[in-house]
C-alpha cells in the first residue's frame, strides 16, 4: 500500500524514500556521483519546505534523467540484437540454402538470446549450438531453420515438437503456424520453457512434460512432427500420429555419434523416406534408449 506521507508521488511509487534510493543507486552507476550526491539534501520530513521543494524538483529533473538514459540502454541492448539477428539471417542462413521467406523471417523475429542463460547471450546468434540447462543444447541457428524449411509449413497447421529444451525451436514453429505442441522429458526444461515462451506472448505453443517417444495422442494427428533429439529408429507412435501426407522430421542414427537428418513423409499410411545431411544431436531418452 502507498506510503501515506508520500503524497503526490505515491502515484508513481509505492514509497517515496525507497523511490530516492533506486534512483540514487541508478544514478551513481549510470551518471556518476554528482546525480547521486544531490539526493543527500532530499527529506520527505520536510518537503514543504522552501528547501525541500528545490530538491523535490531537482529529483523529478534527475528522475527523468535517469529514466530517460535507460530506456536509451534498454533500446540500445536491443538494436544490437536486431543488428546480430539479421547479421545472422544473411550470412548463416541466407549464403547457405535457407530459401523460405517465412522461415527467414521467422528467424529475424524470435529473440533468440532470450532463449540461453545470461552468460551465453553474447554468443546466441553465432553460427553453432550453446549448453543450456541439464546437459542439452540449443541448436545452431542454421539447422533450425533447415529443420523448419523441410517441414514446408502452412499457417492453420498443427506441428508436434519432440523435444521443447530451451523452447526457441518452438518459438521459431509458433512464428509460422497457428499450434504448437511440444513435449519435453525434463520437467525442469519444460516448465523453463513454458515461462519463457509465455513471457513473449507465444500463447500458441503448448508445452508438456511427458515422454515424446509416445508424441500427443490427445491432439494427433499432426500436420508435421519435429523431432530434436537423435533416435535410432522412428518412434511407431510419432508416424502414427502424422496425419495422411504429413512430414516427420528426425536425426537419425547412432545415438553415441552422428546421425542423419532425415525427412520421412506419410504417403498411403507408409513411411517415405529422404536423407538430407550429417547431424549431431543430443539423444532422445526414456523409451527410446530402452529400445536402443
Amino acid at each position: 500500500m502507498p506510503c501515506g506521507s508520500c503524497g503526490p508521488w505515491a502515484a508513481l511509487f509505492p514509497c517515496l524514500n525507497s523511490a530516492i534510493a533506486e534512483t540514487r543507486m541508478f544514478a551513481c552507476r549510470r551518471s556518476g556521483l554528482l546525480f547521486g550526491s544531490l539526493f543527500n539534501n532530499i527529506n520527505p520530513d520536510n518537503k514543504n519546505s522552501s528547501r525541500g521543494k528545490s530538491a523535490m524538483k531537482k529529483t523529478r529533473i534527475l528522475m527523468t534523467l535517469a529514466a530517460a538514459c535507460l530506456v536509451l540502454a534498454v533500446n540500445a541492448e536491443q538494436d544490437e540484437f536486431i543488428k546480430k539477428r539479421e547479421n545472422m539471417v544473411r550470412r548463416q542462413l541466407e549464403s547457405r540454402d535457407i530459401t523460405d521467406e517465412k522461415v527467414l523471417d521467422a528467424m529475424r523475429a524470435v529473440p533468440r538470446h532470450l532463449f540461453v542463460g545470461k552468460r551465453y547471450r553474447s554468443q546466441a546468434y553465432a553460427d553453432h549450438p550453446l549448453p543450456i540447462d541439464e546437459g542439452q543444447t540449443i541448436s545452431q541457428p542454421y539447422i533450425v531453420a533447415l529443420m523448419t524449411q523441410y517441414l514446408n509449413l502452412e499457417s492453420g497447421e498443427k506441428v508436434l515438437e519432440i523435444g521443447t529444451g530451451s523452447g526457441y525451436q518452438a518459438a521459431v514453429l509458433a512464428e509460422l503456424t497457428d499450434a504448437v505442441y511440444s513435449v519435453e522429458i525434463r520437467e525442469n526444461l519444460a516448465r523453463k520453457a513454458s515461462g519463457t515462451l509465455r513471457s513473449l506472448d507465444y500463447h500458441n505453443v503448448h508445452v508438456r512434460h511427458a515422454d515424446g517417444y509416445y508424441g500427443w495422442k490427445a491432439h494427433a494427428p499432426f500436420d508435421a512432427v519435429i523431432v530434436t533429439c537423435a533416435a535410432n529408429h522412428v518412434p511407431p507412435p510419432l508416424l502414427k500420429q502424422l496425419k495422411e501426407g504429413g512430414r516427420l522430421i528426425i536425426p537419425l542414427g547412432s545415438t553415441l555419434y552422428y546421425q542423419t537428418l532425415t525427412l520421412v513423409t506419410k504417403i498411403d499410411g507408409k513411411p517415405e523416406v529422404r536423407h538430407i545431411m550429417g547431424v549431431r544431436f543430443v539423444p532422445m531418452t526414456g523409451e527410446a534408449q530402452k529400445r536402443n
